[in-house]
């Protein structure tokens, strides 16, 4: 099972890091990533599969949303199948 989880805020060093390091602890397996970087702003789409995930996703998505809040980013997380219904023309 994949999800699509965002990240938006302002540009800091170590966000990819922190992002990765919260997915690896939790067994999740980041598949596909963009980023891009618009003066300070920063925004990143990564695709991962939460197949193996040691963690329920509820408690990842808190997990990442704690980690948002302290960082003063907005970090979301959700299956791909709600993505994909919500961006259907």
């Amino acid at each position: 099972m994949r999800a699509v989880l965002t990240v938006i805020g302002k540009d800091m060093v170590g966000i990819l890091a922190g992002v990765s390091n919260i997915c690896a602890d939790a067994g999740v397996n980041i598949t596909e990533v963009t980023q891009s970087i618009l003066q300070d702003l920063f925004a990143m789409i990564m695709l991962v599969d939460i197949s193996d995930s040691r963690i329920s996703f509820s408690e990842l998505s808190d997990k990442l949303a704690q980690y948002g809040e302290k960082s003063g980013l907005s970090v979301r997380i959700m299956h791909e199948d709600i993505f994909n219904s919500m961006h259907r023309v």
